[in-house]
């Protein structure tokens, strides 16, 4: 049976239809999800993706309307049940709103919009979508955001830090602010991560800089055959 990951689109998603993409060219099942859905058992879904974009165009605070949408509810539940779930741009300023993650995402320091080929250390290979990778490994994926500086208070960071829950770090210099030049965290169990840069743009030679993010998709997909 082929495992099927959803896609979840928001009023303003603009990377789930790529992101779906990625996961089937990773060998995946990819779902649409609409924001409305109530019940994922009915999709039949085994991991889920949040995408990047502009949910409810960002009009209140990034994430923070998409974050009461009808199916963020059983995606919520399921995450703390062990689900995996991976929060890319957008996705991850709604799994921070819903508190599966720690901190905020906030403006760029710089204020402006930045779109680039980025550079990344992969901090921690053990997470459900991040199994492909190795510890110390340099990837570069694509980077587009204008809310991308994550923040948290000190002892939120020293947390993720000595529990070893950062998962990625911006190389090259910090393009947004970030604490710590954070680029992606994931909760404590580790089936839940969410990072700024954008893997599903960088999964074949053709449209990608490189296929650096191919393997957050073919980690989900291993883990999940596995158990």
């Amino acid at each position: 049976m082929t495992t099927r990951i959803g896609v979840v689109t928001f009023p303003g998603s603009l990377d789930d239809s790529d992101a779906r993409r990625a996961i089937r060219i990773a060998g995946g099942e990819a779902v649409a999800l609409w924001h409305r859905d109530k019940d994922l058992r009915k999709q039949q879904v085994d991991a889920v993706v949040l995408p990047g974009g502009f949910s409810y165009g960002d009009y209140l605070r990034c994430g923070a309307i998409a974050r009461f949408s009808p199916i963020m509810e059983p995606v919520v539940e399921q995450a703390k049940a062990g689900m995996p779930v991976l929060g890319i741009c957008n996705g991850f300023q709604v799994l921070c709103e819903t508190h599966l993650l720690p901190g905020a995402l906030t403006r760029n320091d710089h204020l402006h919009f930045i779109c680039r080929d980025q550079r990344l250390r992969v901090e921690n290979d053990t997470t459900a979508w991040t199994s492909d990778y190795e510890r110390g490994q340099e990837i570069v994926v694509p980077l587009k955001n204008g809310e991308g500086g994550y923040v948290a208070d000190e002892r939120t960071l020293d947390e993720l830090e000595g529990e070893g829950r950062v998962v990625f770090r911006y190389l090259d210099g910090n393009p947004n602010g970030s604490r710590r030049d954070i680029a992606g965290i994931t909760n404590e169990a580790g089936n839940v991560v969410g990072l700024m840069p954008h893997p599903e743009h960088a999964v074949e030679a053709l449209t990608g800089p490189t296929t650096d993010g191919l393997g957050f998709f073919t980690s989900a997909l291993k883990k999940l055959v596995a158990s």
